[in-house]
């Protein structure tokens, strides 16, 4: 099924975009992170659609696939939840309150790819949170790891936590950069 509503591919591409944002943040401004370009269609597809316009919920399900530009986001779930104001989820004219992904995210745009297991983006807040139990930022051959990755897009704020979080001492965020890669 191909969706056109401006408003939920924006959301959905929010999602895509802010995964990058903390490899950008590492090598500053050789890794230019993934642009949203509003002049570009935006196309979401996947296996089925459900609108539950009473919950106010658009649920994407099946080999979902949200595209524009060089900009790719694929996972096996998306979920919309829209704000109750009136407009409709059926139409995409509602305003978007949070949208989740799960199911083997990945994300590409260019040569820079994000995966994890699950993310979400709140609207209001302006926050993205990518999680796994392997959440891969990578460009080329510099790669990080960790497990949870959160975005705050007003201030620029990008965290990445290891597996285990802090306050038990596990894991630990793991980077590989490699000299002159960005030269190519």
């Amino acid at each position: 099924m191909r969706i056109d509503s401006p408003r939920l591919a924006l959301a959905a591409m929010a999602l895509a975009l802010l995964s990058l944002a903390p490899v950008a943040a590492q090598e500053g401004s050789r890794m230019t992170g993934l642009k949203l370009d509003g002049d570009q269609p935006i196309q979401i597809e996947s296996d089925q659609l459900e609108v539950r316009e009473a919950d106010s919920v658009a649920v994407f399900t099946g080999n979902v696939s949200v595209v524009q530009g060089p900009t790719l986001m694929r996972s096996g779930k998306m979920t919309v939840f829209y704000a109750n104001n009136g407009g409709s989820a059926t139409t995409g004219s509602a305003d978007i309150d949070r949208l989740e992904v799960e199911g083997k995210v990945y994300v590409r745009s260019q040569n820079q790819v994000a995966t994890g297991e699950r993310g979400s983006f709140d609207m209001k807040t302006e926050t993205l949170v990518l999680t796994g139990s392997e959440v891969v930022l990578s460009e080329g051959d510099n790669v990080v790891v960790g497990c949870k990755l959160t975005v705050r897009m007003a201030t620029g704020q990008a965290q990445l936590d290891g597996c285990g979080g802090t306050s038990t001492g596990g894991g630990r965020v793991r980077m590989l950069l490699k000299p002159g890669s960005q030269d190519r």
